[in-house]
């Protein structure tokens, strides 16, 4: 899953994921996916199956690595077991658009293994706070990149 579309949020909570997505999502790995957030300022969308390898390497830590707690903690607040619809709609929970003010339009991400939603405004600033800097270049560099 790469690149970005814009998308909306209805009135009901549910995002219409947009077709560049949806059939990388619904066709190759099924309809049931996990929505969450790291830090409540955008959505995670992970389709179940690529959920399940994040939850499996969980399992191999020690239990009460506080890491891994802190994790756990975030994703599990902000978490919901999900699926998508026949139209391809997956509702997104009520706190979740609350805290990363996600109401009507937005945009969604690409980010290979999961789909991120962003508000569009708080994305923008995002980018701005996080400047591309010549140290970012030369790190990608150090993984062929």
């Amino acid at each position: 899953m790469r690149g970005s579309a814009a998308a909306r949020i209805d009135e009901k909570g549910r995002l219409k994921v947009p077709g560049m997505f949806k059939g990388d999502i619904q066709d190759k790995q099924g309809p049931d996916v996990f929505v969450t957030s790291l830090t409540g300022e955008s959505v995670r969308i992970y389709p179940m199956a690529v959920w399940l390898e994040v939850e499996r390497r969980l399992m191999q830590m020690p239990r009460n690595h506080p890491t891994r707690l802190k994790f756990l903690d975030r994703v599990n607040y902000y978490g919901q077991t999900s699926e998508l619809d026949s139209q391809g709609r997956v509702v997104i929970p009520a706190l979740l658009r609350e805290s990363a003010s996600i109401v009507g339009d937005c945009r969604v991400f690409g980010r290979i293994e999961y789909l991120e939603v962003w508000n569009d405004q708080r994305f923008l600033q995002k980018l701005q706070r996080e400047a591309w800097t010549d140290e970012d270049g030369m790190r990608l560099s150090e993984h062929g990149i």
